[in-house]
């Protein structure tokens, strides 16, 4: 088999009978559906068959001027599907909330001109919890509760580092809350998915510059939700594993650099109106 035809492909049961005998790069770029992001390399849609909802994600291959303006600026590019399939499953081995893989597939070996697929099971009736957060401003949570999405976002976070993963926008609107049950039912625990994984990183080694990232971008997410000094040290303690006196004195570093750019992030949103109406 020539070098750029090496190709990946799973497809669970459902899409093994609807796709029989067909090319399921060809059946995935036919489908149609509600379109959430639309650009030359990539698209995201979400889409309906045989009564279940689903999402999609078409990666077609970004180019080697892309690929050399993303390293030229010190990014990483991403080039294709793979990124978030490897993510999901890795994920999925240790105990974090995420995605359900439906179909993937990759052809190529030229990253500049790879195809890719990812098809998830949508997450229904779900809500994320940037939109919670704004909920409680205007209607605060009982304790428990609030303490409870505390404790299962550091724990995600905590094992997805510990995992040697990074997510690099780990934001409140990246994890959704299945089923999430509104304001009659505070005793019910979160049960959280974290998603848009396409730019996750899995090392052999989390390097400290990347849990920064996500530990700043998962803050500055979270600045206008009310929380507390005691929800914050609380977050601290627990991400550490050290108690809060023994992290805030071993780990200081760590946290003044997290709140340091956090504050940064969102001065810029500021900047660019991205806060404005709050």
């Amino acid at each position: 088999m020539p070098g750029d035809c090496v190709m990946k492909i799973y497809l669970r049961e459902e899409f093994k009978r609807l796709w029989r005998d067909a090319d399921p790069f060809v059946q995935a770029g036919k489908l149609q559906g509600k379109v959430f992001r639309a650009q030359k390399a990539r698209t995201t849609l979400q889409f309906e068959s045989n009564g279940r909802q689903y999402f999609l994600k078409l990666h077609k291959g970004i180019g080697w001027p892309e690929i050399a303006k993303n390293l030229l600026q010190l990014r990483l590019p991403v080039l294709g599907a793979g990124n978030e399939q490897r993510a999901i499953l890795a994920l999925t081995e240790i105990g974090v909330g995420t995605m359900s893989i439906a179909a993937f597939g990759e052809k190529g070996l030229n990253p500049a001109r790879r195809l890719s697929f990812i098809i998830t099971d949508a997450i229904e009736p779900a809500i994320s919890l940037e939109e919670i957060a704004w909920q409680w401003r205007e209607n605060p949570p009982d304790p428990k509760l609030k303490r409870a999405v505390l404790d299962r976002v550091c724990r995600m976070t905590r094992l997805m580092h510990e995992g040697n993963i990074n997510h690099r926008d780990l934001y409140l609107c990246h994890f959704l809350w299945r089923g999430y049950p509104g304001k009659s039912s505070d005793s019910v625990l979160p049960d959280l998915a974290l998603i848009d994984l396409h730019r996750a990183l899995i090392h052999k080694r989390l390097p400290y510059r990347w849990k920064v990232k996500d530990l700043a971008g998962l803050y500055y997410s979270a600045m206008d939700a009310g929380l507390t000094d005691r929800d914050r040290f609380r977050f601290i303690g627990a991400y550490s594993k050290k108690g809060l006196r023994t992290a805030l004195t071993e780990d200081g570093a760590l946290w003044d650099e997290v709140e340091y750019k956090a504050k940064k992030l969102y001065e810029k949103a500021i900047r660019k109106g991205i806060l404005s109406s709050r």
